[in-house]
């Protein structure tokens, strides 16, 4: 569904009710900044983040970085007063947790084009990216993912699919496989960016690191964060360095001298070469292009 590209490595989450900390992730250059209206705030505080937000978008500079809001859940009764406050600031997107059916992705889409509508903004460039975290979630992938031509993401939520689904997380997740999987599938097959979960151990940056890379072998394009810590390993790992560029470059235009000599399958570097390899490169160029590595 996504018209273009838009380069999502890491995501931080910054709590809404917090201007100190909306000042200085303003000035850290991520690629999205998710200022959050859900769980990074109390109950007792719900409204003031709400103002916070709306004052720091309206105020502070974020660079390169994608304004994002992530309001509360569909049926909290938080989630028209939060969409309503965001979206007088203009960010960029909205993020809402624990999608389950098609009809809450409609729902915000809706609020959102009236209020593009409204305000003379560019129709459609208000983007929505979305978390799957609940067993309904990954049960209704399907028609969530095909739900409106505004969705952007789908992104992992482990730690309440974990409690969604009674399981008990191990240091590498494996109880998670199956929802990845299906997450990374359906996000390929609508034209979306699959994100992965947080990872929530701020100190163990090496097996932060293991965690990313599992993640962009299985499909992922980024990781969520939530600590400035966390954004230089996760960008590293989703950021191709000079040598994959370079095989990849390689490897396209083989592919292309082969094809202008009638060849298709062919031999390169000692593998045989077809489709699926091509495309794997093509990925490869695809998210140096977007990290700003490849003109």
């Amino acid at each position: 569904m996504t018209s273009s590209y838009r380069v999502r490595r890491a995501q931080l989450y910054i709590p809404g009710d917090d201007p100190k900390k909306i000042e200085k992730g303003a000035g850290l250059g991520v690629d999205s900044l998710i200022l959050d209206l859900e769980d990074g705030v109390a109950l007792s505080r719900k409204v003031e983040a709400r103002q916070v937000v709306v004052q720091s978008l309206a105020a502070l500079d974020f660079g390169r970085s994608e304004r994002l809001v992530r309001i509360n859940a569909i049926g909290s009764g938080f989630e028209a007063d939060d969409l309503a406050a965001a979206l007088s600031a203009h960010p960029d997107g909205i993020v809402i947790p624990k999608i389950e059916e098609a009809a809450h992705v409609q729902w915000a889409s809706q609020r959102i084009a009236e209020a593009e509508e409204a305000n003379g903004w560019t129709p459609g460039a208000i983007r929505l990216l979305i978390l799957i975290e609940t067993a309904k979630g990954i049960v209704n992938l399907k028609e969530i993912a095909g739900s409106d031509d505004r969705l952007d993401a789908l992104i992992f939520g482990a730690y309440d699919m974990s409690s969604s689904i009674g399981a008990t997380l191990s240091r590498q997740e494996t109880e998670m496989l199956y929802m990845r999987g299906a997450i990374v599938t359906h996000a390929a097959a609508f034209g979306l960016q699959a994100i992965d979960s947080v990872f929530i151990d701020l100190h163990d940056l090496e097996a932060l690191s293991e965690a990313a890379a599992r993640a962009l072998h299985m499909g992922f394009s980024g990781k969520q964060a939530i600590h400035p810590r966390q954004i230089e390993p996760i960008e590293a790992v989703f950021t191709p360095d000079s040598a994959a560029i370079e095989s990849a470059r390689r490897l396209v235009d083989a592919y292309r001298e082969h094809q202008q000599q009638g060849q298709g399958v062919f031999a390169y570097e000692g593998k045989m070469i077809d489709m699926p390899l091509l495309r794997a490169a093509e990925n490869v160029l695809a998210r140096a292009r977007a990290a700003g590595k490849l003109a």
